[in-house]
């Protein structure tokens, strides 16, 4: 078990191009920290700066209370579980997983002992004796966290590692590796594009943008009160809607805004400044109304326990989606509708794309509601 600290990280390549600006982040002893963001922003590239595979261009990386900047990758006491499993195709699954112990030269005693431990953890015994070519996709993947187990790593780095397993095998796998890191107790961070792995599994998140952490903490903060309008769009599924708004007046009970349609709503928020505005609601907080927004239906998508609903809206012509029971009767493409946001679960974001602070904080959910893809 370790404990990480980014100082103001930077990524430089040799053509001057910055993929990494200043990043600061302390990772917790026993953590499982989830980097997310969309292609590009930079979280793999954080990773393989953490393991010594990228040279880091300025700031510190401290494991434990070391500098290990210049630290080789083998003695980091870390160990990498990738997206492609990167076994030895002409090896068995015990082979593979003793590789590494092998060239660090421990006793053949030490070894067995040790495959076997991470073999029982992983449920994999019964495969020590197969090679990789007899083996299923997720199978593969136990072998390639049991390779890494048996270092006994400070930390465990997992690049995108379900990435290549079809939907109800990613939902597995993320059951199996939650249950290693309460078994194992260690440090782990984990690296994704998928929010949905992110929100199910991680202690805390840290949402990667264009080489920079927009915001970090644990997946109901992020989701219930996201700090700019890239989280609060990014973490969600469907994403949370945006509308334009324009602020009319300021009272006691808060800010009076205009939406599309003429439609009012008051947000009690201090101030609302001067610039654009944009109001963001989920769809669980988006309803049916006898007078709100008008919006018209284009399309429902049934889910079995719920219905999506996406209408556009007048103004400017954005979709918006609801989410109804399943139970409920489906309204029909083409039927104008009119929609009222609750206001209690309401964001208001500035022409910065910043949040507005609320004078009543909004409520952290026991637990999102479930997502409409896996």
């Amino acid at each position: 078990m370790s404990r990480l600290s980014l100082k103001n990280i930077r990524k430089v390549y040799d053509d001057g191009n910055a993929v990494i600006h200043d990043v600061s982040l302390d990772i917790r002893d026993s953590e499982f920290m989830v980097f997310v963001g969309p292609s590009g922003c930079g979280k793999s590239t954080m990773m393989r700066m953490i393991a010594g595979l990228e040279d880091i261009s300025a700031g510190e990386l401290w494991i434990d209370d070391r500098l290990s900047n210049d630290v080789e990758p083998a003695k980091r006491g870390l160990a990498m579980v990738f997206q492609s499993y990167a076994l030895y195709p002409h090896m068995t699954v015990r082979d593979n997983m003793a590789f590494s112990l092998k060239l660090a030269g421990n006793s053949k005693a030490e070894i067995d002992a040790a495959v076997r431990r991470a073999a029982q953890t992983l449920q994999i015994e019964h495969l020590l004796e197969r090679k990789p070519k007899a083996l299923s996709g997720g199978q593969r993947q136990r072998v390639a966290i049991g390779r890494a187990i048996v270092r006994k790593p400070g930390v465990f780095l997992f690049d995108e590692p379900l990435s290549n397993l079809d939907a109800a095998l990613r939902v597995q796998m993320r059951i199996e590796l939650a249950r290693l890191h309460q078994e194992l107790g260690s440090t782990m961070i984990y690296v994704t594009h998928d929010q949905v792995e992110a929100m199910t599994m991680g202690h805390r998140i840290a949402v990667f943008n264009a080489g920079r952490i927009e915001q970090v903490g644990t997946p109901l903060e992020l989701y219930n009160r996201p700090a700019n309008r890239f989280v609060a769009g990014f973490l969600g599924s469907p994403k949370m809607n945006f509308i334009p708004a324009r602020a009319l007046d300021q009272h006691a009970g808060g800010v009076e805004l205009e939406l599309p349609g003429a439609f009012r709503l008051t947000l009690p928020l201090a101030d609302a400044g001067d610039g654009p505005l944009t109001l963001g609601v989920r769809a669980e907080h988006l309803y049916f109304a006898e007078s709100g927004l008008p919006a018209t239906v284009q399309l429902v998508e049934h889910l079995g326990d719920q219905q999506i609903v996406y209408l556009r809206h007048e103004g400017e012509g954005e979709t918006i989606a609801l989410k109804l029971p399943g139970h409920e009767a489906e309204p029909r493409p083409g039927e104008r509708r009119f929609l009222a946001p609750d206001p209690r679960h309401c964001h208001l974001f500035g022409g910065d794309g910043l949040a507005l602070a609320r004078r009543d904080p909004l409520p952290i959910q026991e637990r999102p509601p479930e997502t409409a893809t896996s």
